[in-house]
């Protein structure tokens, strides 16, 4: 297990890039070079993160990996990732 939540990071830091791209209002050249050089870097983190993944993953190991599990509601609801 890592200290990081490193499966939600690879899951939603795209999404991260999306919604800044979509504060985004201008049809100029320059909001559409900002829009590539967002969209370029968070696909660039999200690649290196999984590479973390690939690396950190082991093979012998039965079970999941990676795990993260945080408890969103009382009534037992939760959050719950694992590489398999």
């Amino acid at each position: 297990m890592t200290a990081w939540p490193i499966l939600s990071l690879v899951t939603f830091l795209p999404l991260v890039g999306v919604l800044l791209i979509l504060f985004i209002n201008d049809d100029s050249e320059n909001a559409r070079r900002n829009i590539r050089a967002i969209a370029l870097l968070t696909t660039t983190f999200t690649f290196i993160i999984s590479l973390f993944i690939w690396t950190g993953f082991d093979n012998s190991q039965a079970g999941f990996q990676f795990v993260e599990k945080v408890a969103w509601l009382d009534s037992g609801i939760s959050y719950h990732m694992g590489v398999d």
